[in-house]
């Protein structure tokens, strides 16, 4: 279910103080929070999104204002099925 309209955006603390501190710098920032909402902000910064085993590279841009960051890293492989190396011969 989505969050109420009438709540604002979520946005893990530390991350937003992170974002602001370092916005002129273009510093690369590491963040587990998933859950936080991009906004304005983060638009032109690139994040390291947890994905439960390693750092995902996300590149916010404009489309992706009001997404969740854990959208943009997948937690999955994707066609592992298909690749040459694991199939038996």
């Amino acid at each position: 279910m989505a969050r109420s309209k009438w709540k604002t955006p979520y946005i893990d603390k530390k991350l937003l103080l992170d974002v602001l501190k370092n916005k002129k710098d273009r510093v690369i920032l590491r963040t587990k929070s998933r859950s936080s909402t991009i906004i304005d902000d983060f638009i032109g910064l690139t994040i390291e999104v947890y994905t439960g085993k390693s750092y995902t590279r996300v590149y916010i841009d404009e489309k992706m204002i009001g997404h969740k960051l854990g959208e943009f890293a997948f937690t999955r492989r994707l066609g592992r099925i298909h690749d040459q190396k694991n199939r038996n011969k």
